[in-house]
Parts: structure tokens; C-alpha cells; sequence
């Protein structure tokens, strides 16, 4: 949009995009609709003058015009040129002739009427002398032609006058009066009225008229883009009527008679060969005329001949090879090929006519009569193939190949004979004979003749002994210097001296090949002198960059891994320390050589990856994540000795690490070496005096080796140096299991005071309450403890239940209501009402509580879960569909749909939820527990054992039953798999008694 100002003082407002519009488009829009000629329009832009011809094809966004910018339009006075033309005389009209048909006194009212004097005397009147002379003879002095009293610009100003109806500078008129006047303000009043219509137009444009910019644009279009606009199409419903449409299954009839007609006989029936071919039997005849279509297949047959040679030299230009492909899984099923295989037949014969040199038209030809059954013939062409064709070895191998046991030597030698510098004859008359000593001889023969070639090399030597291997690989070093595999065999063959030297003979002939410097290595290796093989891997690739070898570090890695796989593996450590940082810029190697390391590991190439880590830590000493990671590969592919040393260098670098003497005293335990754990922890200690992880790692290692007095001490310490809320926590668990009822509740209550927004102390105190009976000292805990703590869930949980327990469910009811108000969207909280209801068998008000929770949690799992298992068997297929569109990838969504696989007895696809369930959530023990039930009623022993050495290696601490059992004073100190079956009973109990309440 675009704001022009007027010589009024008023404003225009054009609908325009200056990014479109051009200064001239802009003129046209002003003259027509403002009535103001282009000639006479001065457009300026912040005092600059727009309106010249040089801008007039320039966009008005090129001459710094914006959207919503104001232009000023001036209009110029011309003033005028012409002659001077006299004043009329009031009396000049007497001299003048009036109009036809006047009356004087007409137009004001006035009736006329005639007397005597109008009539005047019986004597014609004297003519007067015309007043206007003067003035005639002025106007025809300034320019004959123009007509009276007319100026140069006097014409068009009478022209503009006429279109608009009146003249502006007319004034009273003594002959028409104001007539004039009245007609000047009806104009005036018009304009000004036509003048707001276009202002209001301009500020509500036509649809037409917000696209007329895009229109222009279409001129821009390529003729590809115009192609390109799709078709709108007819989609009206009009006229459009949809047809009752009707399929009539086809008679039988009519099918036997549409396949009569279209039935080619190429042979005769039974009954016809019964009475010798030379009657018909009355009935059997059938409309075609055979001698018709015999003729007339024939002559289409030749005429296809015809054009399938070249009328220029006469060679056939079908393909035989493509011919030979399809010969091979052809096979005579019915009648009806036969008349295929003639026209084969009469094919390869124009084939192997007009181009008799050509082999693969004879074996094409051979091999369709061996298709048709006709070996002998088969031989017969191959035969004749062989003299056309003496010097093809695909000839003489088809020969062989379609002749007996016994004629194929014969076959194979003439071949040898016509061209004895075939490797692949050679190799097939070595491939008829029975013994390897005959064929060894048939080998030598050919290598008299063809010394260079590799294949017969290899061949002969694969058939020898390792002596006369060896023989023969001196002398195929010395006929094919430059094939790196004979040197490399001949070298693994000789001794360690004599393989020196090989190998350095193969560095002469081969100075670019990488292989040999690896197999010189690998050879210093197996000898035992390990020194040795990182200066060759180091010289080698010097020696290569010499000759302009470019060190692929793709391919050295492969190569590593490739030694590796061969048990160098101080050639692949010596070939990563040498090529690991080729290629790689200073800022990303860290990055690189981590990934690098990973990938060996995923493809199972655990030395490679060490390596990588291992020159990695040369180079990142203090990087805490590559010594974590190189740790893990010794934890996951290494001895627990290797991680021992791994972990000792490491934190003797990186001292303030904890995680690295955690890690360590943590093997240390679990390997049952409980003195050396406390070694590392007492070192740890020294390094870090003030670190709360290594205290409670210790306290940890005391109180689950049944050490609780050195474990009390240790907290003492730690709460002296003034430990955190878990520190005061830890301490009351370890009371709470010596059964210290007083000391526990000491130490609660003086961790509450330090620590009053810590919620675990709370409801440690609440559930101490109530383990002793004191149900309303309970209650108060869990209620002070809400507020320190409002956004606490266990805390709402552990009220609710203990108010449903002293009160009944109304009183819970109003607890859950409370706290889904102060923590909104909680699918737990929301659960728990669920859950609550149910128990008091009140399912309706479960249903509309659910469906409000599933409202406001779509995308929780929990509760999904929860809403497939309260509805009946027939909907949960459905529900559980549904819970898998809004969160497929929850576990608690999985485990629920494979409790239903489980119970439809789909073992597979159960046991595939089960373990997509743990596989994402590995930390839940509840997934674990229904997972290893499931594989204890349907799995073998073998799957039943996988499952539960999963379990242990993923420890898990995390699920509703799972806490519930692992927490209990009873089993504090339990292993995982004692907890896992014990959950597993659990919940057979709880699904026992649901079945109960149902029935």
C-alpha cells in the first residue's frame, strides 16, 4: 500500500506493492482513476523528482519507495499563449443571428406575442454595421483557420470542457441566466460523490483487485512453469449422476468359443494319429485352415529372418548371447512349445549361416537342441562350431562340456592344440582328469606355455606339497614378479631367513605395495621380536610416502583389524600408533578417535579399539571421559587385572576423578578382595579429603559386608564433617537396621532440622511412626512434611494411604484431591484415585476418574497401562491400540500389551513386548519380574537363565512392587536375584487374588 498526497491537501491511498509496480503502472492508476493526465503529474519522494522518463520502466522498491511510504503529487498551472481576444459588448448579441426556432422570453417564462412594431414598416430595415468586425478581423490576424477568437491551447480546453459537462470559467451568462451555475454545482456535487466511492473502494478492494499485482507477475513465468501448474479439474457434482453398474459373469460357452478361435493346432489329435493322418474324424474339424496358416507362418517367419539381417553386410544382428541366458532355464512343458523351439531352431540356422564365424550362434544353436533332446545333434553343431570357429575358447568349452567322459579329453586336447595360450582350457583338462598328479601335469604342461599367467601358478601349487610348493613359488616369482600373493605365499613358506629375504626382493619389485611392509612385520612377531615390528610398520609407511604412495588411514585400519583377526596384535597396535592420526585436524581428533574406537568395538575388533584408546591417552591425559571409556572396554572385553592397571595409571593422572576410584574400588569388591577396596578408598580419601561420594562408597562397603560398627563410624565422621542430607539419611537407614528405634528417630529429627526440605527424611520419619503403631504421629510427619515440601508425591501418596487406612476412603478422597490441585498433570497422583476407588469396588467412579486423568495425561504410559488392564477382556485389544498411538515407545505400555499377548497364549509376540519393555527401561525391576514369570510358564531353561543374568547385570532399583520388596528391613541386603523371584511371587499372588475378586 501506498499513500499519495494531493494538491488539495488530501490523501490517496493506492493499493500497490512497490516491489511490483513500476513508476509508469503507477501513472496509468493515478490518471485513471483520479482524472489527472500523466503529462501534468509531478510525483516527488522526499523532495526528489520521480517523474521522469528515464524512471518510468524502474520498480518503485528500486527508487527507494516501501510499503506504506507517502508520495507527493504537484500539479503545474500552465499558463496561457494565446492572442488577445477583445471584450464582448453587452449589445453585441443584437448583431448577431439567433439560434433557429428561438423565441425571446421563452426561457425565463415569459409569453411571446407580436405587434406592429415587431413587424415593423413595408420597407426593408437599413443594415446596421457589425460591432464584432474588429474583433473578426483580430482573430484572423492571430491565425487564420482556427476560428473565431481561438487560441493554441483553446481547443483542447474546449475539448476538456465537453467531457466534463460544463466550463470552469464561465460566469453569469446574460442570455441563459444561472442555468450555468445550477449545472456547475450538479457536476461538482458528482465529482465529490464519485470521489468518495473510489476512497472507499481503495480502502476495500475487490478481490480482483488485491490479486491485479500477482497478475502482472505471471509475465515472468517460464513456458516449463506455466506447463508445470496443475489442471483445476471439474469438481462440481453437477450432471454427474452416478450409473447403476452390473457384472453378469461370463458364460462358459463363451469363453470355450473365444479360446477355440484364437487356438493355433500344431499338432494333430489323438484320433487322427490312430487312423494314420489321413482322415479326420467328423466333428474334430476345425474352422482354421491349416495349409492357410502354415503358408502364412512361414511367410512372416522369413520376413522376420529378412529383417533381422543386416542388408549391408549380411551379419545377423541378433543377440546370441542374451539367446544362450534364456536357453538355460528353458523346458518343453506342453505342445505348444514345440512350435517355439522350431522357430528357434530355423533362427539360429539364419545365424549361424550368414555369420558362420560367429561362436555363441553355434552354442546357441547346440544348446537349444540339447533343450529339444537332441544331444547328438547338439554335438553334431558344436562339433561343426569348433572347425568354424577353431580359435574360440567358449566353442571348444561347450564341446567339452556337451560331449561323454570319454570324448571330452579328446575334445579339450584339440582345443589346447588350436589355441595352447587358453588359461581356460588348460584349467578344464585339468578339471577332467581324476588324480591330483595328473592334473599337476596337465598345470605344468600349460604353464610351458603360458609361464605368466597367476591362476595356472596358484593352481599347481595348491595341488603340491610344501616343498615343491615352495619349488614352485620361486619359480612364479620369478614369471610374474609383479603379483604380489605369490611373493607374500613364498615368504610364509620359507624360513625366517629366507623370508627376510624374499621379502626384501618383493620390496624391490613392489615399492608401492603396502602388504608386503604388514607381512614383514607380521613375520618379526611370530618370531618373537615384537621390538621390531613398530619400527618396519614406521619405515614402511616412510618408504611409501617416498615412492607417492597416499596413506589411506581407512584402509591402514582395516588392515589392523585384519591382523588382529590373524593374532598380530602387535602389528595392529603398531600400525594404529603410526596411522591413527593421519587425516585428522588437531581439534577434532578426540572426537574422531572415540568413534573410530567405538566402531571396532561394535564390529568386534576389541585390540583395535584398545589400541586407539591406548595412543588416545598418550595424547589426552587428563581427559576423564577417554579414560572412563577405555575402563569400560577393559570391564566389558578385558581381565579384571587390565582394568586394575588401567584404572591405577588412570587416577594417578587425573587424582580428583571419583568416579575412577569408585570404579576401581567397586571391582576390587565385587571380585571379593574387600581389603583391597578399602586400600583404594583410604588412598581416594587422601587425594580427596572432602568428598561425600567416597565416604558413603565406603560406608556402602562396610555395611554390605556385614561391617554396621565400621559403617556407624564412618557416618559419624562424615556427619561431623558436616555431610550432606543423604549423610544423615544413610545414618538412619543403619539404625533402622540394627533396630535402634530411639537413635533413628534422634537422627531424623536432626537431619529435619538441618535439612527441612529434604522429603526422604520425612517420610523415613512417617514410616518409622507407623511401623511402631503411632498412626496420628505419622500423620503429622507426612503433613509437616508437605509443608516444607508441597510438590512431593510420595509424601501425598504415603497421607492417602494412611488416611484411607485410619478414616476410610472419603478422607482420601480429599487428601488425592488436594494434591492433584497443587500438582497438576501427575499421572500418579491421579492413579492413586483411580486405584483407591477400585479397592472399595466403586468401578464407575474408577471409569469417569480415569477418563478425566486421560484428559489431562495423554501421553502418560502409567496410566494407559493402568486403563487397558481395568477394561474387559473383549476391549483390551482396542484400548491398547489406543495407548500405543499416544505413547508407543512407553515400557509401561509394552509390558501391558505383552501381559495381553501372554494371556491370548502368543508366546513370540509376548516375549518380543517383554523384552522391548526391559530393553528401555532395564532399571524397572517390575518389567524384569513379569518378563522372567512369563519365560518360568513358557521358556526353556535356556531362556529362563538369560533373562535372569540380565536382570542382575542391569541391577535394577526402580518399580512399585520391586521398591516395595528390595526396601523392606528383611531383604536390606539381598542380592538381585533373590528380589526378582520374590517379586515374581508377589505378583502371582496379587494376579491370584484379582482373579478371586472377579469370580
Amino acid at each position: 500500500m501506498v499513500f499519495v498526497k494531493s494538491p488539495d491537501n488530501k490523501t490517496l491511498i493506492l493499493n500497490l506493492n512497490p516491489s511490483v509496480t513500476t513508476l509508469r503502472w503507477l501513472s496509468l492508476h493515478i490518471q485513471r482513476n483520479y482524472l489527472i493526465p500523466i503529462s501534468q503529474q509531478r510525483l516527488y519522494f522526499s523532495a526528489r523528482l520521480l517523474s521522469t522518463p528515464e524512471n518510468d520502466g524502474i520498480l518503485l522498491s528500486h527508487l527507494g519507495v516501501s510499503p506504506n511510504s507517502t508520495l507527493t503529487l504537484h500539479v503545474p498551472f500552465l499558463g496561457g499563449m494565446q492572442a488577445p481576444v477583445p471584450p464582448k459588448s453587452r449589445l453585441d448579441f443584437l448583431n448577431t443571428k439567433p439560434p433557429p426556432n428561438y423565441v425571446a422570453g421563452l426561457g425565463r417564462g415569459a409569453t411571446g406575442f407580436t405587434t406592429r412594431s415587431d413587424i415593423g414598416p413595408a420597407r426593408a430595415a437599413p443594415d446596421l454595421p457589425d460591432r464584432s468586425a474588429a474583433a473578426v478581423g483580430a482573430g484572423g490576424a492571430a491565425g487564420v483557420g482556427r476560428g473565431r477568437g481561438k487560441g493554441p491551447g483553446e481547443e483542447d480546453e474546449e475539448e476538456e470542457n465537453e467531457e466534463k459537462g460544463y466550463d470552469e470559467n464561465q460566469k453569469f451568462d446574460e442570455f441563459e441566466g444561472n442555468d450555468a451555475g445550477c449545472l456547475l454545482l450538479r457536476n461538482r456535487r458528482e465529482a465529490r460523490l464519485k470521489e468518495e466511492i473510489e476512497k472507499y473502494r481503495a480502502s476495500n478492494p475487490k478481490i480482483t483487485e488485491q490479486f491485479a499485482d500477482l497478475k502482472r507477475k505471471l509475465y515472468t513465468l517460464s513456458t516449463e512453469e506455466w506447463d508445470s501448474i496443475p489442471e483445476i479439474g471439474d469438481y462440481s457434482l453437477r450432471n454427474k449422476k452416478k450409473r447403476f453398474e452390473s457384472f453378469v459373469p461370463v458364460p462358459d460357452t463363451l469363453l470355450e468359443k473365444a479360446r477355440q478361435e484364437k487356438e493355433h493346432v500344431s499338432a494333430l489329435d489323438p484320433k487322427t494319429r490312430a487312423a494314420g493322418g489321413t482322415e479326420t474324424p467328423w466333428a474334430q474339424t476345425p474352422v482354421t485352415d491349416l495349409t492357410a496358416v502354415g503358408e502364412g507362418r512361414g511367410t512372416v517367419l522369413s520376413l522376420k529372418l529378412d529383417r533381422l539381417s543386416d542388408s549391408v553386410s549380411g551379419l545377423t544382428v541378433v543377440d546370441p548371447k542374451g539367446y544362450l541366458t534364456d536357453l538355460k532355464s528353458m523346458k518343453i512343458t506342453s505342445d505348444a512349445e514345440v512350435s517355439d523351439i522350431n522357430k528357434a531352431r530355423l533362427l539360429l540356422k539364419s545365424v549361424t549361416q550368414t555369420n558362420p564365424k560367429h561362436p555363441h550362434g553355434w552354442i546357441a544353436a547346440a544348446r537349444l537342441e540339447e533343450v529339444a533332446g537332441k544331444p547328438q545333434v547338439a554335438q553334431q553343431l558344436i562339433k561343426k562350431g569348433c572347425e568354424e570357429c577353431p580359435k574360440s575358447e567358449d566353442v571348444w568349452l561347450e564341446a567339452c562340456r556337451l560331449a561323454s567322459h570319454v570324448d571330452a579329453k579328446a575334445v579339450i586336447a584339440r582345443g589346447v592344440k588350436a589355441i595352447p595360450n587358453s588359461v581356460k582350457l588348460w584349467m578344464q583338462a585339468a578339471k577332467l582328469e581324476q588324480d591330483d598328479v595328473n592334473k599337476s601335469r596337465v598345470l605344468r604342461k600349460g604353464l610351458e606355455h603360458i609361464p605368466d599367467s597367476v591362476r595356472l601358478w596358484k593352481a599347481v601349487v595348491e595341488l603340491a606339497n610344501e616343498e615343491d610348493a615352495r619349488l614352485l613359488l620361486q619359480r612364479a616369482v620369478e614369471c610374474c614378479p609383479l603379483h604380489v600373493e605369490l611373493w607374500l605365499a613364498l615368504a610364509r613358506l620359507e624360513t625366517y631367513e629366507n623370508a627376510k629375504k624374499v621379502l626384501n626382493k618383493a620390496r624391490e619389485k613392489l615399492p608401492k605395495e603396502p602388504a608386503i611392509w604388514i607381512t614383514a612385520a607380521k613375520l618379526e612377531e611370530a618370531n618373537g621380536n615384537t621390538a621390531m615390528v613398530g619400527k618396519i610398520i614406521e619405515r614402511g609407511i616412510r618408504a611409501l610416502q617416498r615412492e607417492g604412495v597416499e596413506i589411506d588411514r581407512e584402509m591402514w585400519m582395516k588392515e589392523a583389524e585384519a591382523a588382529e583377526r590373524a593374532g598380530s596384535v602387535a602389528t595392529c597396535q603398531a600400525i594404529i600408533h603410526n596411522t591413527i592420526e593421519v587425516g585428522v585436524e588437531e581439534e577434532d581428533r578426540k572426537r574422531t578417535w572415540v568413534a573410530d574406537a567405538e566402531e571396532c568395538k561394535k564390529r568386534g575388533s576389541i585390540e583395535t579399539a584398545r589400541a586407539i584408546y591406548a595412543h588416545a591417552l598418550t595424547v589426552f591425559l587428563t581427559k576423564k571421559s577417554i579414560w572412563l571409556k577405555a575402563a569400560q572396554l577393559e570391564k566389558s572385553h578385558g581381565t579384571r587385572e587390565s582394568l586394575d592397571a588401567l584404572l591405577r595409571k588412570a587416577v594417578t593422572y587425573i587424582p580428583h576423578a571419583e568416579v575412577l576410584w569408585l570404579m576401581g574400588a567397586k571391582e576390587k569388591w565385587l571380585a571379593g578382595d574387600v581389603p583391597a577396596a578399602r586400600a583404594i578408598l583410604q588412598e581416594a580419601y587422601a587425594a580427596i579429603p572432602n568428598s561425600e561420594e567416597i565416604w558413603l562408597a565406603a560406608f556402602k562397603l562396610e555395611f554390605e559386608n556385614h561391617e554396621p560398627e565400621r559403617a556407624r563410624m564412618l557416618l559419624a565422621k562424615a556427619r561431623e564433617r558436616g555431610g550432606t542430607e543423604r549423610v544423615w539419611m544413610k545414618s538412619a537407614i543403619v539404625e533402622r537396621e540394627l533396630g535402634n528405634t530411639a537413635e533413628e528417630r534422634r537422627l531424623l529429627d536432626e537431619g529435619l532440622k538441618l535439612f527441612p526440605s529434604f522429603f526422604k527424611l520425612w517420610l523415613m520419619l512417617g514410616q518409622l511412626e507407623e511401623r511402631l503403631g503411632n498412626l496420628e504421629q505419622a500423620k503429622e510427619a507426612y503433613e509437616s512434611g508437605l509443608k516444607h515440601c508441597p510438590n512431593c508425591i510420595p509424601l501425598w501418596l504415603s497421607l492417602a494411604q494412611l488416611e484411607e487406612k485410619v478414616s476410610g476412603l472419603s478422607k482420601a478422597r480429599a487428601v488425592l484431591t488436594m494434591a492433584r490441585k497443587k500438582n497438576p498433570q501427575n499421572p500418579e497422583l491421579w492413579l492413586a484415585a483411580v486405584r483407591a476407588e477400585s479397592r472399595h469396588g466403586y468401578k464407575k467412579e474408577a471409569d469417569i476418574l480415569m477418563a478425566k486423568a486421560l484428559q489431562e495425561c495423554p501421553t502418560s504410559g502409567i496410566l494407559w497401562a493402568a486403563s487397558i488392564e481395568m477394561v474387559p477382556r473383549p476391549q483390551q485389544k482396542t484400548k491398547s491400540r489406543d495407548a500405543y498411538k499416544r505413547c508407543g515407545d512407553d515400557p509401561q505400555v509394552l509390558a501391558a500389551v505383552g501381559k495381553i499377548f501372554w494371556h491370548d497364549r502368543k508366546v513370540d509376540k509376548a516375549r518380543s513386548w517383554f523384552n522391548r519393555a526391559v530393553t528401555l527401561a532395564p532399571d524397572i525391576g517390575d518389567f524384569w519380574a513379569l518378563y522372567y514369570k512369563f519365560e518360568l510358564q513358557h521358556g526353556t531353561e535356556e531362556t529362563q537363565k538369560d533373562v535372569l543374568n540380565r536382570c542382575v547385570a542391569a541391577e535394577p532399583k526402580h518399580g512399585e512392587k520391586w521398591q516395595a520388596i528390595s526396601k523392606a528391613v528383611e531383604n536390606s541386603h539381598q542380592p538381585t536375584e533373590f528380589i526378582l523371584k520374590k517379586v515374581v511371587v508377589a505378583i502371582g499372588k496379587e494376579e491370584h487374588a484379582a482373579e478371586n475378586g472377579k469370580n
